[in-house]
């Protein structure tokens, strides 16, 4: 052991070091200069003996105190570090000999709330730097008083790799030589006091292990080799608001399991097969996934994560995530994913309390906790967190080449006393209920995703009349793209549960959708919300006999496909599931062996290859002009009908529903235009399950005015029926 009175560290330094306690490790640790001669520092706390080698030659170390050893290294030429300990011996590069790698920009625009390419700077990246292969760490964590990155690579050991503070940014970084890919991690961070709180999960860590284990897992998340440049460049008109938008909504949990395997859920590597392939026959034009960033419990289906930037490692790394997006894009179809900037659970891994102090949420529960879902609410006001947030927003965009962002529970966003009663709630600055600085966030993701990612659609689950939530930000808006009708749903939904006896009562139920139809650019919503927590099955909703169930079904989506706005509809509902849904089997699967339930299936295929091929249903789903009604008023018959328009050159469509059991024959109904009017979809078909009671084909327009319009047909209206019919004077 060399002498100490050499050492140029003194005792309060070396306490420090060896409790993990020292503020800036990089000014002790390391290589630095000692009058003329060059001393290495280096603590390992599993050596007996330490040596920094250089080239050949090996420079013992002298023992300290503990772990930490220093000594002079003679020369400017690279050192890595030998220890040896019981007969054992390892090498490495030392961590403290390489210089930062985040730049004075990257710390001005985090601390100004504007790096935009956040998950650049923060996360676990691999690479070369200084010549030398592994991972730099960077975390933002501005009241700890010391950070340490603790992993595979150093044995979860908080002496060993503390972090360089950049300052007043905030933030913490490390490159640590030799860690790569696969290697789990957690931040270990000493508050202002000093005190040592749980070890936390990267906050924009790529990666994450398996449930229960919770730590984040180093990515390598550059140069994937993308297939789908074709659908990149042209998917900008696949969005537009004249464009069809066809939606089947996915939890990738429980829509198929290997039942030969346990009941595994399938990989991202079978579903960009298996799953791209049954939507692309079922014709929808685009999947939603429900949420994919990482989330501890399976119960909340996504909806409360806690790594934003870590697609979930259930279905497999992210590669195979982008293998999934690449193959939907290959087949024709868009990929949107559900996204939660709401809140996020408590769990002490997460964000709750990241550096000691409410770091990402409100201190006060009554901003910053959610009582319905006991989670914390990001302090949208925060710089840092807003950045963090609408990074996210773009990350999805950008790496994994994402066509849209479904945000989830923005009335929860908007409003500060939403679901809270009087004195459980904070006004903002003028005394009112809305959220200005999450009105802000929203404006500026949207701004932002669709000034970089031309050809994206952003869609809001909005649940109240807040203005302009889907109008452009520079008219007031919030800026989004689109949004779900939940008014559409929530009338469509009772009505149809109605014995039909009743529904003459509620008539306006199915019509009144259309008055505020033009008020946002709307899709029409049929989403796992309605097929849980008790409601039921979308089959088991309808009355009546087994044979009415499925008719009126059939009957709804008719309707549904017919009515202007986009179309999403949950996985299972396209067959008529009959369970309710349950996130941990699969979908039933069997009950496709009923050719009731196949029927139903078939139905959705058409009516999503009729929406597509017909400009009529779809050009102008959010234009005043593209409808008309024709007879929106026969309550007692429970009968209505209107008309759909697209583009001059485009023949119109008519739409009518008989909603009560009872055929009707020689049905008067107007239309604007004498000729042939050809049937191109009855719900009641013999090969939907129906009775095939129709109109052989299509009906001839007879030169005799009704509902308004200079001609009419007299078709035949199955009970329990929808049926569309194009214009073709040709016949």
């Amino acid at each position: 052991m060399g002498s100490k009175t050499a050492f140029p560290l003194d005792t309060a330094t070396v306490q420090a070091l060896l409790h993990a306690r020292h503020p800036d490790p990089f000014a002790a640790l390391g290589p630095h200069k000692h009058g003329r001669s060059r001393w290495v520092t280096a603590m390992d706390p599993g050596a007996e003996t330490l040596s920094a080698v250089v080239g050949t030659k090996a420079y013992p170390l002298d023992r300290i105190d503990g772990a930490l050893f220093s000594g002079k290294v003679p020369g400017t030429k690279p050192y890595h570090l030998r220890g040896a300990a019981r007969g054992d011996a390892w090498e490495y590069e030392d961590a403290y000999g390489f210089g930062p790698v985040l730049t004075e920009q990257d710390e001005y625009l985090i601390a100004e709330g504007t790096h935009q390419n956040l998950w650049h700077a923060l996360g676990a990246h691999v690479m070369i730097h200084e010549g030398s292969a592994g991972t730099h760490f960077a975390v933002w964590a501005p009241a700890a008083s010391r950070v340490s990155v603790v992993g595979d690579f150093n044995a979860w050991d908080g002496r060993r790799h503390m972090m360089r503070s950049r300052g007043t940014s905030g933030v913490w970084e490390i490159f640590v030589p030799g860690a790569g890919e696969g290697q789990a991690y957690k931040y270990e961070i000493a508050g202002s006091d000093g005190a040592v709180g749980p070890l936390k999960s990267d906050p924009v860590g790529f990666g994450s292990q398996h449930a229960p284990e919770n730590a984040s897992v180093i990515r390598d998340i550059s140069g994937y080799g993308w297939s789908d440049a074709g659908w990149m460049d042209a998917r900008a008109p696949k969005h537009s608001r004249d464009a069809p938008i066809s939606i089947y909504e996915v939890h990738l949990g429980s829509w198929r399991r290997r039942i030969d395997e346990d009941g595994r859920p399938l990989s991202y590597k079978e579903l960009a097969t298996d799953l791209v392939e049954y939507v692309q026959d079922l014709g929808f034009t685009h999947i939603e996934l429900m949420p994919v960033s990482e989330f501890p419990f399976d119960g909340s289906w996504g909806y409360q994560p806690v790594g934003l930037y870590a697609p979930t490692i259930r279905f497999g790394p992210p590669h195979e995530f982008r293998d999934l997006i690449d193959a939907a894009h290959t087949a024709g179809l868009g990929v949107l994913l559900d996204w939660v900037p709401g809140h996020f659970p408590t769990d002490e891994h997460g964000l709750g309390q990241f550096d000691g102090t409410h770091l990402y949420e409100h201190a006060d529960p009554k901003e910053g906790f959610h009582q319905d879902w006991n989670t914390l609410i990001y302090n949208y006001g925060r710089v840092e967190v807003a950045n963090y947030l609408t990074a996210n927003a773009l990350y999805w965009l950008d790496e994994y080449h994402i066509d849209g962002l479904r945000v989830d529970a923005v009335a929860s966003m908007l409003y500060r006393d939403y679901s809270r009663q009087p004195g459980e709630w904070i006004p903002n600055k003028d005394g009112g209920n809305e959220n200005y600085e999450a009105i802000d966030l929203f404006k500026t993701t949207n701004t932002l995703a669709y000034g970089q990612y031309p050809g994206i659609m952003t869609v809001a689950e909005e649940s109240t009349s807040f203005p302009g939530v889907s109008q452009p930000v520079d008219h007031g808006g919030l800026g989004f793209g689109y949004k779900w009708n939940m008014g559409w749903m929530n009338d469509t939904l009772h009505y149809m549960q109605l014995d039909p006896i009743f529904r003459k009562h509620h008539h306006d139920a199915l019509t009144r959708p259309i008055l505020w139809q033009y008020s946002e650019n709307f899709v029409l919503p049929i989403s796992h919300d309605e097929v849980v927590h008790g409601k039921g099955s979308m089959l088991s909703k309808m009355p009546g006999t087994e044979w009415d169930r499925f008719a009126n079904l059939r009957a709804y989506y008719g309707y549904m496909w017919g009515f202007p706005g986009k179309k999403l509809l949950f996985m299972g509902c396209e067959f008529g599931q009959p369970e309710e849904w349950n996130h941990d089997a699969q979908l039933n699967w069997d009950c496709l062996q009923d050719p009731r339930h196949a029927g139903l299936q078939a139905l959705i295929r058409d009516l999503n290859r009729l929406y597509r091929d017909r400009p009529a249903l779809h050009a102008k789903d959010c234009e005043p002009d593209g409808f008309q009604w024709v007879d929106g008023g026969n309550a007692d018959h429970s009968v209505l009908s209107w008309l759909r328009f697209g583009g001059p050159d485009d023949p119109p469509c008519l739409i009518v529903c008989n909603m009560t059991p009872v055929e009707r024959p020689n049905y008067g109904i107007g239309v604007p235009t004498k000729g042939y009017w050809r049937e191109e979809l009855n719900t009641d078909s013999r090969i939907y399950g129906g009775g095939d009671r129709g109109n052989l084909g299509g009906v001839e327009a007879r030169e005799e005015g009704l509902h308004g319009q200079p001609a009419s047909i007299h078709p035949t209206l199955p009970p329990l029926s929808t049926l569309i019919f194009t214009f073709d004077g040709s016949t």
